[in-house]
């Protein structure tokens, strides 16, 4: 065999081997789904819904992280803009606020998929201001937390 052929075989197992890299950020209060105002977020756990998440995208890797901190969410954003090739951000309240995470958003080459489990646009009128929305790929909102399957539909 030539080494051209070789190297070539190399990298198409290296492609077929390829795994999507896919990272879900939870923002502030987000540990508490499941148990922070069903009547407005659910009654189911995350974690748990994470897991059907995994076995529905079985053929990708789904990370997760959830803080309640705004810099560890851009730090987040920025360490993982090289090793994901997309996120689906829930930022919580930071989304009518975080000046910061819309400039980490707008800083890396990368998709962003804003989502928010309930329907901000039919809750407190602050909730109307999404400062993040121009940065990113799209915004999902009210669909519960299938907000997140959808979200990562439209990255894949």
């Amino acid at each position: 065999m030539s080494g051209l052929f070789i190297i070539l075989l190399a990298c198409f197992k290296q492609y077929i081997n390829y795994i999507m890299q896919i990272l879900i950020i939870n923002g502030p209060n987000l540990n508490k789904i499941g148990i922070r105002e069903p009547e407005i977020y659910g009654n189911r756990d995350f974690n748990n819904y994470l897991d059907e998440l995994s076995l529905l995208f079985n053929s990708y890797n789904l990370m997760s992280f959830q803080s309640n901190s705004e810099n560890e969410i851009v730090d987040r954003i920025l360490d993982h803009s090289e090793n994901v090739e997309g996120i689906v951000l829930n930022a919580g309240a930071f989304t009518h606020t975080s000046v910061a995470i819309r400039d980490a958003i707008a800083s890396v080459n990368l998709p962003v998929v804003l989502v928010h489990i309930s329907n901000v646009y039919a809750r407190e009128q602050f909730r109307k201001n999404n400062i993040l929305a121009p940065v990113c790929k799209g915004v999902i909102t009210g669909f519960g937390l299938d907000s997140y399957k959808l979200a990562i539909y439209s990255l894949i």
